[in-house]
């Protein structure tokens, strides 16, 4: 088993890996003391405020598309190059958040018409007092 690049540790610890890659990185860290130091290092230097254009964008999740975009990836309205974007990103990058999201949002299409209907009644209902 190869040792994790720094990349990867630091994707590691902002918990934006898929849990297959999360799961490799952990028993490579009990197997190589010297990769347990690296993660400390990186700890270390994010907690001096040093970060790089790399953890900045993944911490920040400046790739991932926005809720109303994954929706309309659902809906297969997007224009081709964003459906391809989103399609990478969750499929082959495997950005866990944007998966969860979509598995939201694919549970919420399957609900019934009624289920629906009661929840946005309530909701409405909830929030009267404040119109």
């Amino acid at each position: 088993m190869s040792k994790p690049r720094q990349s990867e540790l630091e994707a590691y610890l902002d918990e934006a890996l898929p849990s297959d890659e999360m799961a490799r990185i952990e028993h490579a860290l009990r197997r190589h003391p010297e990769c347990v130091e690296q993660l400390a290092a990186i700890n270390a230097r994010r907690d001096a405020g040093v970060h790089t254009l790399g953890e900045i964008w993944r911490r920040h999740r400046l790739s991932c598309p926005t809720r109303a975009e994954l929706g309309s990836y659902l809906m297969g309205v997007l224009p081709d190059d964003v459906a391809d974007h989103v399609a990478f990103h969750v499929k082959v990058a495997g950005c866990r958040r944007c998966q969860a999201s979509l598995e939201d949002l694919r549970q919420k299409e399957a609900e019934s018409p009624e289920a629906v209907e009661v929840r946005r009644r309530k909701y409405f209902q909830s929030s009267a007092g404040y119109l």
